[in-house]
Formats: C-alpha cells, structure tokens, sequence
C-alpha cells in the first residue's frame, strides 16, 4: 500500500494487522513497512547454531517461550518451520528383485501416482501447458491407498502391488534445514508490538536468552541477530569511518598550521555540535539511527571549516604582531558573516528535504540543522575562549605581540629672513628625529 503522507504507515501496520489476522484465519500474515535501509527482516531474532536437530529443535522451542513471555513480543516463529508428516518408502531388494522392479520404479511409480508426471504439453497461443497424469483425489486421498499403488518396471510389462515389495513408515520430519557457517542454524524471532521498539523487547527478554545461552549442550552456540545484529555492524563500520575521517582532518591542520596542538582547539569543539545534534533530535522525535548518525558525522565537516574560518583570521594578525584580546575579538565579528552565510545557506536547503523527506531524511535534516545553529554559537564564542585558555593557562600555544614601530617626527623647515640691503642667504637646518 502507498500512502499520501509516510508518517500515517507506522498508525496503519497495527490496524491493518489485526484486520487481516481476525479475517483469514490459520494463515500467517505479516504487515510491515517497507525498510528504507539495508533489509534486516524480522526485528527481533536469535540464532542458535549446532548439528543435532533434535537439540536445536528443543532449544529454539524454550527460545520461543521466553519470547511469547515477553511484553511486546508479537509472531513469534523459526525460520525451519513445522515437521511435516511423511511417509517413507522402505523397499526390500530380495521381493523387488523376486518381481522384477528396481528402486528407480518404485519411486517413479509413487511420485507419478501421488504427484503427478509430465507425459506431453499442450500448446495455446504462444503459451505451453504441462499436461500431468496421477491418480484422482478420490484414489490417493487416504494413507490406505497408499499400499493399492502399482508399482510397474520400466524395462518390462512387471506389474505389482507396492505393499508387497516394500514397507511404508509414517512420522514427522524437517522439511526444511537452514545451515549459517557450515553449521545447522535455526532463527528464532518476532514482532514488536505497536509503539513498541525492537531493542526494548530484546532488552526485556535478554536475562531469559543468556540463562539459555549459558546452559546449551558444549558445540552449540547462541547469537543476537535482527536488527541489532545489524546496529552493531553498522556502527563499526561507522566508527572506523569516523576514526579516519578524524585523523585525515588532524594531519591536514597540522600541516596547514604547523602545530600539532592547535588542531586540539578544533576537536574542542565538535562535541557540542555532536551534543546539539542529539538534542534536536530529542526535541523533534526523530530516531537516532543510521542516517542520523551520518548527519551528525557530515556536521563535523562543517564545524571544522567554520573554525578554521577563525583560525585563519588569527594566525595572519598574530603574524602581524597584533595584541591577543583585540585579535580574538575582531575574529569572531569580522568573520561572522561568512560563517552565518554557510549556515543560513545549508539550513534553508534542508528545511524542504526536513518537510517533505518523509521518515527516511528526517533525522539526518534535523541533526544537521540543529548542530548547525548551535555550532554558529560555538565557532564564535567558544572557540576565542578556548584559543585563550591554552594560551594563557595552559601555556600551550605561544602569544609574542611584536611592539609597533615608534612614529618618527621631522621638525619643519624654518623660513629664511634675509637682512635689510644684504643678498639673500640660504640657510641650512639639519633635521633631528625626535623619538618618543
């Protein structure tokens, strides 16, 4: 189903759940939304892994159990299904050989009488239909009819009974074996509940899982799997992502400030943003999940540049030889408008995707949003007060203002009076620098 507005699915899957539930009875009928990043399947899952089906079978029932027990748990099942009732052909040569069948006829002649055999197609326009002989519903609809079955030879014009030439077993069976690593691995796994979050239920149930855990048979072992499998992977490989990308903006500070502790000023700063983040989000009520955390991570970018906006400001006056404090000062208002335009910009291109991004973008747009504004504040008063503490507490970084030059004064040049009835004289006056 597609809706008009994607924040009214998550009130619709509950509605639409127990209508179809109520109204197809026996049947099993999931109603999800449809997963926007990598597909995880089932929220809630645990795996356990071992060789005895028989052990995995029990285990993943007391599995089962403690999630039924579990507020919120909804749809618990495995991914082996239920046994299924079968019934085995045991043949015996010595009466087959006596009758002149092989193995190869008596399973051809049981599949084609109970399920049916191709023995031509039948062609209608540009489609071909498979044409199926088997025995009528009303001949194989009983287990008794089972033993009626002819079993005829391939090779020759023998015709016997199947009872005679081998023994039918009946019992339940694993149709379907699911291996993870080499190792048989059944699933079991469930629903969370409207307004409930998966990690919640896992959460409630965990206590129970580990008890289980601690108590499987020695080669059998048990993991987390659903979505938090999936969180855990995800924010590895974040993390290392995060890592690198921390350490390729150091060594590019260090190289453009040849200084390996002013950098430690610009990483002084990206927690707040990153704090800033989570607190829009909190206020806004977006998830903090993959794309948030993407949002958050692309934020410090942008920190880092507004501080560097700052921080080449300052190095050119320090070389200038200007004081600290009117330094710091002039930085954050002389920089302020190229800082704010960057905001202003990328917070007004965001707003359209916030709106009408639907779920998907939402955490990313508003993480981004709210870091941005709160890292305007941050570039432009915490940074000039970090900047001072590590140079006058710390004494990491070394402030030496240069003295300005003395201004220089000339003594104008006096006027010539020339005597009454004499020649005009010139006269000379030797200038003297007058330092104050």
């Amino acid at each position: 189903m597609q809706v008009k507005d994607k924040h009214e699915t998550g009130a619709l899957v509950p509605l639409l759940q127990d209508a179809v539930s109520a109204q197809v009875p026996g049947a099993r009928v999931d109603v999800r939304q449809l997963e926007t990043g990598k597909p995880v399947g089932i929220p809630v899952a645990v795996r356990i892994s071992g060789e005895d089906i028989g052990v995995l079978r029990g285990n993943a029932a007391k599995l089962a159990a403690i999630f039924r027990a579990t507020p919120g748990a909804l749809g618990v099942r495995d991914d082996w299904g239920s046994d299924t009732f079968a019934i085995k052909l045991d043949v015996d040569p010595d009466r087959a050989n006596l009758s002149g069948v092989t193995n190869l006829d008596v399973a051809s002649s049981s599949a084609a009488a109970m399920n049916g055999t191709v023995v031509g197609q039948l062609r209608e326009g540009d489609r071909r239909i498979d044409i199926v002989t088997r025995l009528r519903p009303d001949e194989r609809a009983q287990l008794s009819d089972v033993k009626d079955l002819y079993v005829t030879s391939l090779l020759g014009t023998q015709k016997v009974p199947l009872g005679q030439v081998s023994k039918l077993d009946y019992a339940f069976q694993t149709e379907k074996i699911r291996r993870r690593n080499q190792f048989r691995t059944i699933t079991v796994a469930c629903f969370p509940a409207a307004g409930v979050l998966s990690s919640e239920v896992l959460a409630a149930a965990k206590p129970a899982i580990d008890a289980l855990g601690e108590d499987l048979p020695p080669g059998y072992r048990l993991e987390i799997a659903g979505e938090h499998e999936e969180q855990v992977k995800s924010f590895a490989q974040m993390g290392v992502v995060a890592v690198l990308l921390v350490l390729a903006i150091f060594i590019a500070l260090v190289v453009q400030f040849k200084s390996a502790v002013k950098p430690l000023i610009v990483f002084a700063a990206l927690p707040y943003g990153a704090v800033a983040a989570v607190v829009s989000l909190v206020i806004t009520g977006a998830p903090l999940g993959f794309m948030a955390i993407l949002g958050i991570i692309s934020l410090m970018g942008v920190i880092v540049s507004h501080v560097i906006v700052l921080f080449d400001y300052i190095e050119e006056r320090h070389e200038e030889g200007e004081p600290m404090r009117e330094t710091l000062l002039d930085a954050g208002l002389l920089r302020l408008r190229p800082v704010l335009v960057t905001v202003i910009a990328t917070v007004l291109g965001l707003i359209p995707l916030a709106v009408h991004g639907g779920p998907l973008w939402e955490p990313l747009c508003y993480a981004q949003i709210g870091g941005l504004t709160f890292a305007t504040i941050i570039t432009l008063v915490l940074v000039p007060v970090l900047y001072t503490i590590f140079i006058r507490d710390l004494k990491l970084i070394r402030w030496e203002a240069h003295a300005p030059a003395p201004p220089v004064f000339a003594l104008p040049a006096p006027p010539v009076h020339p005597h009454p009835g004499m020649a005009p004289q010139v006269v000379s006056w030797q200038h003297h620098e007058v330092r104050r």
